[in-house]
Protein backbone atom coordinates (compact mmCIF):
# COMPACT_ATOMS: atom_id res chain seq x y z
CA UNK A 1 0.00 0.00 0.00
CA UNK A 2 1.16 3.03 -1.08
CA UNK A 3 1.79 5.46 1.91
CA UNK A 4 -0.34 8.33 0.90
CA UNK A 5 -3.18 5.91 1.19
CA UNK A 6 -1.82 4.92 4.38
CA UNK A 7 -1.66 8.19 5.99
CA UNK A 8 -5.43 8.87 4.47
CA UNK A 9 -6.97 5.35 5.91
CA UNK A 10 -4.95 6.14 9.41
CA UNK A 11 -7.08 8.34 10.47
CA UNK A 12 -9.97 6.59 9.98
CA UNK A 13 -8.72 3.48 11.54
CA UNK A 14 -6.02 4.35 14.11
CA UNK A 15 -8.67 7.41 15.87
CA UNK A 16 -6.53 10.14 15.99
CA UNK A 17 -7.35 13.49 16.89
CA UNK A 18 -5.87 16.18 14.16
CA UNK A 19 -2.83 18.30 15.87
CA UNK A 20 -2.33 16.19 18.84
CA UNK A 21 1.05 14.74 17.63
CA UNK A 22 1.99 18.62 16.05
CA UNK A 23 5.93 18.75 16.27
CA UNK A 24 6.61 15.21 16.28
CA UNK A 25 9.85 14.43 14.26
CA UNK A 26 10.57 10.66 13.73
CA UNK A 27 14.11 9.79 14.24
CA UNK A 28 14.81 6.98 12.05
CA UNK A 29 18.32 5.69 13.77
CA UNK A 30 16.52 5.85 17.26
CA UNK A 31 13.49 4.23 16.37
CA UNK A 32 10.03 6.09 15.75
CA UNK A 33 6.34 5.24 16.99
CA UNK A 34 4.78 4.22 13.23
CA UNK A 35 1.68 5.53 14.18
CA UNK A 36 2.80 9.06 15.56
CA UNK A 37 5.02 9.39 12.29
CA UNK A 38 2.00 8.61 10.01
CA UNK A 39 -0.09 11.59 11.74
CA UNK A 40 2.32 13.89 12.27
CA UNK A 41 3.42 13.02 8.28
CA UNK A 42 -0.63 13.88 7.67
CA UNK A 43 -0.82 16.81 9.93
CA UNK A 44 2.41 18.42 8.12
CA UNK A 45 0.57 17.90 4.54
CA UNK A 46 -2.65 19.41 5.26
CA UNK A 47 -1.25 22.83 6.89
CA UNK A 48 0.21 23.29 3.22
CA UNK A 49 -2.89 21.76 1.17
CA UNK A 50 -1.03 18.76 0.75
CA UNK A 51 -2.66 15.30 1.29
CA UNK A 52 -6.00 16.70 2.14
CA UNK A 53 -9.05 15.09 0.30
CA UNK A 54 -10.95 17.38 -2.25
CA UNK A 55 -14.24 19.02 -1.20
CA UNK A 56 -16.61 20.94 -2.61
CA UNK A 57 -15.80 24.53 -3.33
CA UNK A 58 -11.93 23.77 -2.13
CA UNK A 59 -9.34 24.82 -4.80
CA UNK A 60 -7.58 21.75 -6.22
CA UNK A 61 -3.88 22.07 -3.58
CA UNK A 62 -0.81 21.88 -5.36
CA UNK A 63 1.25 19.18 -5.13
CA UNK A 64 4.18 19.22 -2.95
CA UNK A 65 7.45 17.37 -3.53
CA UNK A 66 9.17 16.17 -0.80
CA UNK A 67 12.78 16.97 -0.60
CA UNK A 68 15.50 14.84 1.49
CA UNK A 69 18.48 16.88 2.25
CA UNK A 70 21.88 16.43 4.79
CA UNK A 71 20.50 18.30 8.14
CA UNK A 72 24.15 20.03 8.19
CA UNK A 73 23.33 21.90 4.78
CA UNK A 74 20.19 23.65 6.38
CA UNK A 75 21.73 26.41 8.18
CA UNK A 76 23.70 27.53 5.36
CA UNK A 77 20.22 28.51 3.26
CA UNK A 78 17.63 30.71 2.97
CA UNK A 79 15.70 30.32 6.03
CA UNK A 80 12.38 30.93 4.61
CA UNK A 81 12.58 28.14 2.25
CA UNK A 82 12.39 26.08 5.49
CA UNK A 83 8.44 26.91 6.28
CA UNK A 84 8.50 23.98 9.02
CA UNK A 85 10.40 21.41 10.83
CA UNK A 86 11.55 18.16 8.91
CA UNK A 87 9.02 15.90 8.65
CA UNK A 88 11.09 13.31 9.29
CA UNK A 89 15.05 12.80 9.69
CA UNK A 90 17.76 10.18 10.86
CA UNK A 91 21.36 11.31 11.84
CA UNK A 92 22.17 12.62 9.08
CA UNK A 93 19.46 13.39 6.42
CA UNK A 94 16.47 15.26 6.46
CA UNK A 95 13.18 15.22 4.91
CA UNK A 96 11.44 18.59 4.13
CA UNK A 97 8.20 19.45 2.60
CA UNK A 98 8.02 21.82 -0.65
CA UNK A 99 6.33 24.07 -3.11
CA UNK A 100 7.73 22.82 -6.13
CA UNK A 101 7.77 26.38 -7.42
CA UNK A 102 10.91 26.52 -4.48
CA UNK A 103 12.92 23.89 -6.19
CA UNK A 104 15.30 26.29 -8.10
CA UNK A 105 15.52 28.52 -5.45
CA UNK A 106 16.87 25.76 -3.42
CA UNK A 107 19.12 24.21 -6.11
CA UNK A 108 20.94 27.95 -6.36
CA UNK A 109 21.15 28.28 -3.06
CA UNK A 110 22.80 24.89 -2.85
CA UNK A 111 25.18 25.98 -5.53
CA UNK A 112 25.90 29.33 -4.37
CA UNK A 113 26.13 27.83 -0.62
CA UNK A 114 28.23 24.78 -1.24
CA UNK A 115 28.81 24.61 -4.95
CA UNK A 116 27.17 21.70 -5.11
CA UNK A 117 23.88 21.11 -7.06
CA UNK A 118 21.43 20.57 -6.86
CA UNK A 119 22.32 18.67 -3.36
CA UNK A 120 19.58 17.08 -2.77
CA UNK A 121 16.71 14.43 -3.93
CA UNK A 122 13.14 15.83 -4.77
CA UNK A 123 10.19 13.59 -4.41
CA UNK A 124 6.42 13.34 -5.67
CA UNK A 125 5.68 11.27 -2.57
CA UNK A 126 6.38 11.31 0.85
CA UNK A 127 6.97 7.00 0.65
CA UNK A 128 9.46 7.53 -1.92
CA UNK A 129 11.41 10.58 0.22
CA UNK A 130 11.23 8.78 3.11
CA UNK A 131 13.64 5.89 1.58
CA UNK A 132 16.26 8.20 1.51
CA UNK A 133 16.38 7.57 5.21
CA UNK A 134 17.60 3.92 4.77
CA UNK A 135 21.02 2.40 3.74
CA UNK A 136 21.08 1.77 -0.07
CA UNK A 137 21.11 -1.98 -0.86
CA UNK A 138 24.83 -2.98 -1.59
CA UNK A 139 24.84 -4.27 -5.64
CA UNK A 140 25.99 -7.68 -6.14
CA UNK A 141 29.78 -8.12 -6.48
CA UNK A 142 31.05 -9.00 -9.71
CA UNK A 143 34.39 -9.70 -11.55
CA UNK A 144 34.97 -6.99 -14.35
CA UNK A 145 37.56 -8.35 -17.12
CA UNK A 146 38.69 -6.62 -19.70
CA UNK A 147 39.92 -8.67 -22.49
CA UNK A 148 38.14 -6.29 -25.77
CA UNK A 149 41.15 -4.89 -27.13
CA UNK A 150 40.95 -6.12 -30.84
CA UNK A 151 37.34 -5.21 -31.16
CA UNK A 152 37.88 -2.15 -29.50
CA UNK A 153 41.30 -0.85 -31.34
CA UNK A 154 39.00 -0.05 -34.91
CA UNK A 155 35.92 1.51 -32.55
CA UNK A 156 38.10 4.11 -30.19
CA UNK A 157 39.69 5.21 -33.76
CA UNK A 158 36.14 6.48 -34.81
CA UNK A 159 35.28 8.71 -31.99
CA UNK A 160 35.62 12.31 -33.10
CA UNK A 161 36.08 15.73 -31.39
CA UNK A 162 33.99 17.59 -34.33
CA UNK A 163 30.88 15.48 -33.61
CA UNK A 164 30.77 16.45 -29.72
CA UNK A 165 31.12 20.25 -30.24
CA UNK A 166 28.25 19.50 -33.21
CA UNK A 167 25.55 18.63 -30.47
CA UNK A 168 26.85 21.35 -27.55
CA UNK A 169 26.73 24.02 -29.89
CA UNK A 170 22.79 22.59 -30.91
CA UNK A 171 21.76 22.13 -27.05
CA UNK A 172 23.38 24.91 -25.53
CA UNK A 173 21.55 27.20 -28.35
CA UNK A 174 18.51 27.19 -26.48
CA UNK A 175 17.62 30.36 -24.00
CA UNK A 176 17.69 27.26 -21.55
CA UNK A 177 16.60 23.73 -21.27
CA UNK A 178 14.61 23.89 -17.39
CA UNK A 179 12.35 21.45 -16.85
CA UNK A 180 9.50 23.90 -16.57
CA UNK A 181 10.36 25.46 -19.59
CA UNK A 182 9.27 25.93 -23.31
CA UNK A 183 12.92 25.15 -24.59
CA UNK A 184 13.22 22.70 -21.79
CA UNK A 185 10.63 20.74 -23.88
CA UNK A 186 11.98 21.35 -26.87
CA UNK A 187 15.70 20.59 -26.54
CA UNK A 188 14.18 17.11 -25.20
CA UNK A 189 11.62 16.98 -28.38
CA UNK A 190 15.26 17.61 -30.41
CA UNK A 191 17.42 15.14 -29.15
CA UNK A 192 14.73 12.57 -29.70
CA UNK A 193 14.82 13.25 -33.28
CA UNK A 194 18.16 13.08 -33.39
CA UNK A 195 18.66 9.86 -32.09
CA UNK A 196 15.65 8.46 -33.83
CA UNK A 197 18.08 8.96 -36.83
CA UNK A 198 20.11 5.90 -35.47
CA UNK A 199 17.03 3.56 -35.24
CA UNK A 200 16.76 3.79 -39.38
CA UNK A 201 17.87 0.22 -40.38
CA UNK A 202 18.55 -0.81 -36.98
CA UNK A 203 15.47 -2.67 -35.57
CA UNK A 204 17.74 -3.74 -32.25
CA UNK A 205 17.44 0.13 -31.76
CA UNK A 206 14.81 2.16 -30.55
CA UNK A 207 14.19 5.93 -29.28
CA UNK A 208 11.24 6.78 -26.58
CA UNK A 209 10.05 9.11 -24.65
CA UNK A 210 10.08 8.64 -20.76
CA UNK A 211 7.50 10.97 -19.84
CA UNK A 212 7.49 12.42 -15.74
CA UNK A 213 4.07 12.57 -14.30
CA UNK A 214 4.74 16.18 -12.80
CA UNK A 215 6.96 18.13 -15.13
CA UNK A 216 6.56 18.34 -18.56
CA UNK A 217 10.29 17.93 -19.90
CA UNK A 218 10.61 14.28 -21.25
CA UNK A 219 13.84 11.81 -20.51
CA UNK A 220 15.23 10.63 -23.64
CA UNK A 221 15.99 7.19 -23.98
CA UNK A 222 17.50 5.12 -27.00
CA UNK A 223 17.69 1.28 -26.31
CA UNK A 224 20.23 -0.76 -28.25
CA UNK A 225 19.04 -4.08 -27.33
CA UNK A 226 21.06 -6.78 -26.57
CA UNK A 227 21.97 -9.87 -28.53
CA UNK A 228 22.68 -12.78 -26.35
CA UNK A 229 21.54 -11.67 -23.02
CA UNK A 230 18.83 -8.63 -23.60
CA UNK A 231 17.29 -8.78 -19.92
CA UNK A 232 20.78 -7.62 -18.95
CA UNK A 233 21.19 -3.79 -18.99
CA UNK A 234 23.89 -1.30 -19.20
CA UNK A 235 22.67 2.38 -18.65
CA UNK A 236 24.63 5.74 -19.93
CA UNK A 237 23.91 9.11 -19.77
CA UNK A 238 23.65 12.58 -18.50
CA UNK A 239 21.24 14.84 -17.75
CA UNK A 240 19.55 17.54 -20.25
CA UNK A 241 18.22 19.98 -18.18
CA UNK A 242 20.35 23.35 -17.57
CA UNK A 243 19.51 26.55 -15.10
CA UNK A 244 20.67 29.70 -14.17
CA UNK A 245 19.20 30.52 -10.87
CA UNK A 246 16.13 28.57 -11.89
CA UNK A 247 13.15 29.88 -13.66
CA UNK A 248 13.29 31.42 -17.23
CA UNK A 249 16.90 32.82 -17.32
CA UNK A 250 19.54 32.30 -19.83
CA UNK A 251 20.97 28.50 -19.20
CA UNK A 252 23.24 27.65 -22.13
CA UNK A 253 24.64 24.99 -19.88
CA UNK A 254 27.42 24.10 -22.65
CA UNK A 255 29.28 22.45 -19.84
CA UNK A 256 26.62 21.56 -17.51
CA UNK A 257 25.37 19.47 -19.27
CA UNK A 258 25.26 19.60 -22.81
CA UNK A 259 28.92 18.33 -22.74
CA UNK A 260 27.67 14.83 -21.03
CA UNK A 261 24.56 14.61 -23.60
CA UNK A 262 27.08 15.36 -26.39
CA UNK A 263 29.60 12.33 -24.87
CA UNK A 264 26.53 10.33 -24.96
CA UNK A 265 25.70 11.37 -28.54
CA UNK A 266 29.56 10.48 -29.32
CA UNK A 267 29.27 7.45 -28.20
CA UNK A 268 26.26 6.38 -29.74
CA UNK A 269 27.15 7.27 -33.22
CA UNK A 270 30.29 5.95 -33.08
CA UNK A 271 29.03 2.48 -31.89
CA UNK A 272 26.10 2.46 -34.64
CA UNK A 273 28.67 3.48 -38.04
CA UNK A 274 31.26 0.94 -36.09
CA UNK A 275 27.99 -1.66 -36.76
CA UNK A 276 28.65 -2.88 -33.37
CA UNK A 277 25.85 -4.59 -31.47
CA UNK A 278 26.05 -5.83 -27.60
CA UNK A 279 25.37 -9.13 -26.09
CA UNK A 280 23.93 -7.18 -23.35
CA UNK A 281 21.52 -4.31 -23.75
CA UNK A 282 22.42 -0.80 -23.30
CA UNK A 283 20.55 2.09 -22.62
CA UNK A 284 21.29 5.34 -23.53
CA UNK A 285 19.36 7.96 -21.54
CA UNK A 286 19.17 11.91 -21.34
CA UNK A 287 17.96 12.52 -17.72
CA UNK A 288 15.06 15.80 -17.93
CA UNK A 289 15.15 17.62 -14.55
CA UNK A 290 18.16 16.99 -12.70
CA UNK A 291 19.13 20.20 -11.76
CA UNK A 292 15.83 20.22 -9.49
CA UNK A 293 16.55 17.19 -7.67
CA UNK A 294 17.33 14.53 -9.44
CA UNK A 295 13.86 13.87 -10.57
CA UNK A 296 14.23 12.31 -13.89
CA UNK A 297 16.85 10.09 -13.17
CA UNK A 298 15.03 9.76 -9.81
CA UNK A 299 11.84 8.57 -11.62
CA UNK A 300 13.86 5.92 -13.93
CA UNK A 301 15.98 4.27 -11.57
CA UNK A 302 13.14 3.58 -9.63
CA UNK A 303 10.73 2.48 -11.91
CA UNK A 304 13.78 0.12 -13.36
CA UNK A 305 13.90 -1.34 -9.78
CA UNK A 306 10.18 -2.13 -9.59
CA UNK A 307 10.22 -3.96 -12.79
CA UNK A 308 13.14 -5.77 -11.81
CA UNK A 309 15.39 -4.39 -14.78
CA UNK A 310 19.13 -6.44 -13.77
CA UNK A 311 21.46 -3.01 -14.28
CA UNK A 312 24.87 -4.56 -14.74
CA UNK A 313 26.33 -1.02 -14.54
CA UNK A 314 25.53 2.79 -14.89
CA UNK A 315 27.62 5.19 -16.15
CA UNK A 316 27.01 8.81 -15.44
CA UNK A 317 28.28 11.46 -17.75
CA UNK A 318 27.59 15.33 -16.22
CA UNK A 319 30.27 18.31 -16.65
CA UNK A 320 33.08 16.72 -18.97
CA UNK A 321 34.88 19.63 -21.31
CA UNK A 322 36.20 22.11 -18.77
CA UNK A 323 40.02 20.56 -17.39
CA UNK A 324 40.35 22.82 -14.14
CA UNK A 325 42.89 20.18 -12.79
CA UNK A 326 45.90 18.71 -13.78
CA UNK A 327 44.87 15.38 -14.28
CA UNK A 328 42.23 13.87 -16.95
CA UNK A 329 39.54 12.58 -15.23
CA UNK A 330 38.38 12.30 -11.91
CA UNK A 331 36.54 9.53 -10.49
CA UNK A 332 33.69 10.51 -7.72
CA UNK A 333 34.16 8.05 -4.88
CA UNK A 334 30.91 9.07 -2.79
CA UNK A 335 27.61 7.47 -3.53
CA UNK A 336 29.54 5.56 -6.04
CA UNK A 337 30.59 2.02 -6.68
CA UNK A 338 34.13 1.36 -5.41
CA UNK A 339 34.53 -1.65 -7.58
CA UNK A 340 33.24 0.14 -10.84
CA UNK A 341 35.18 2.75 -10.22
CA UNK A 342 38.27 0.40 -9.91
CA UNK A 343 37.18 -1.08 -13.45
CA UNK A 344 36.92 2.26 -14.98
CA UNK A 345 40.43 3.38 -13.85
CA UNK A 346 41.50 0.01 -15.63
CA UNK A 347 40.20 1.03 -18.86
CA UNK A 348 42.04 4.63 -18.88
CA UNK A 349 45.17 2.73 -18.11
CA UNK A 350 44.24 -0.08 -20.68
CA UNK A 351 42.88 2.14 -23.77
CA UNK A 352 44.42 5.75 -23.06
CA UNK A 353 47.43 7.49 -22.27
CA UNK A 354 45.46 9.71 -19.99
CA UNK A 355 45.85 10.03 -16.00
CA UNK A 356 42.98 9.95 -13.45
CA UNK A 357 42.81 10.53 -10.26
CA UNK A 358 39.64 10.86 -7.52
CA UNK A 359 36.97 13.45 -5.97
CA UNK A 360 34.06 13.73 -3.56
CA UNK A 361 30.90 15.63 -4.93
CA UNK A 362 28.52 15.13 -1.71
CA UNK A 363 24.95 13.87 -1.32
CA UNK A 364 22.57 14.21 -4.41
CA UNK A 365 25.42 15.69 -6.70
CA UNK A 366 24.07 14.33 -9.87
CA UNK A 367 22.10 11.12 -11.46
CA UNK A 368 24.80 8.68 -10.50
CA UNK A 369 23.42 8.82 -6.83
CA UNK A 370 19.69 7.60 -8.04
CA UNK A 371 21.31 4.58 -9.04
CA UNK A 372 23.72 3.98 -6.65
CA UNK A 373 20.48 4.60 -3.73
CA UNK A 374 18.33 1.93 -5.88
CA UNK A 375 20.86 -0.67 -5.41
CA UNK A 376 23.02 -0.19 -8.55
CA UNK A 377 26.65 0.03 -9.46
CA UNK A 378 26.84 3.58 -10.57
CA UNK A 379 30.21 5.94 -11.33
CA UNK A 380 30.95 9.58 -12.27
CA UNK A 381 34.09 10.48 -13.85
CA UNK A 382 33.72 13.88 -14.10
CA UNK A 383 36.09 16.55 -15.76
CA UNK A 384 38.41 17.95 -12.85
CA UNK A 385 38.41 17.52 -9.40
CA UNK A 386 35.09 19.26 -7.13
CA UNK A 387 36.80 22.14 -6.26
CA UNK A 388 37.99 23.05 -9.46
CA UNK A 389 35.33 22.61 -11.76
CA UNK A 390 34.03 25.14 -14.77
CA UNK A 391 33.26 28.40 -12.88
CA UNK A 392 31.20 29.59 -15.14
CA UNK A 393 28.54 27.00 -14.75
CA UNK A 394 24.88 28.08 -13.49
CA UNK A 395 24.90 31.17 -15.10
CA UNK A 396 24.54 32.77 -18.56
CA UNK A 397 28.36 32.46 -19.14
CA UNK A 398 28.37 28.65 -19.74
CA UNK A 399 29.13 28.88 -23.26
CA UNK A 400 31.35 26.81 -25.50
CA UNK A 401 33.91 29.61 -26.30
CA UNK A 402 35.17 28.93 -22.51
CA UNK A 403 36.81 26.10 -23.73
CA UNK A 404 37.83 27.39 -26.84
CA UNK A 405 35.24 26.69 -28.82
CA UNK A 406 36.54 23.02 -28.75
CA UNK A 407 35.74 19.70 -27.00
CA UNK A 408 39.27 18.50 -26.36
CA UNK A 409 38.45 17.22 -23.01
CA UNK A 410 35.19 15.84 -23.64
CA UNK A 411 36.69 13.69 -26.08
CA UNK A 412 38.32 11.64 -23.51
CA UNK A 413 35.32 11.12 -21.39
CA UNK A 414 33.60 9.87 -25.06
CA UNK A 415 37.04 6.94 -25.48
CA UNK A 416 36.58 5.89 -22.00
CA UNK A 417 32.33 5.17 -22.29
CA UNK A 418 32.67 3.86 -25.56
CA UNK A 419 35.32 0.89 -23.74
CA UNK A 420 33.10 0.71 -20.89
CA UNK A 421 30.30 -0.20 -23.32
CA UNK A 422 32.19 -2.16 -25.13
CA UNK A 423 33.78 -3.75 -22.01
CA UNK A 424 30.71 -4.31 -20.36
CA UNK A 425 28.29 -5.10 -22.68
CA UNK A 426 30.01 -8.18 -24.18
Amino acid sequence: MRITNVLLVSTIFFGFTAGANAGYTPDFDGGIDVRLAIQAAIESAASAGGLVPAMPGRPAPETPVWVSMEKSDVGALDGALFKRAPVAQNKNIAVYEFDPADLGQLADGMYRAFHRAPGYFAHDTLEAALQDLEAPPAPPSRAYIIDQGPRLKGILARVKEESIVSVITSLSAYKNRYYSSATGVDSSKWLQQLWGKFAEGRPDISVAAFKHASFAQESVVLTMLGAAEPEKVIVMGGHLDSVAGGGDNPAPGADDNASGVSVTHEVIRTLVESGYRPAKTIKFIAFAAEEVGLRGSGDIAAAFKKQGVAVVGMLNLDMANYKGSPLDIYFITDNTNADQNAFLGKLVDTYTDYKWGSSKCGYGCSDHASWTKNGYPASLPFESTFAQYNPFIHKATDTLDKTGGRAEHALKFARLAVAYAVELAK
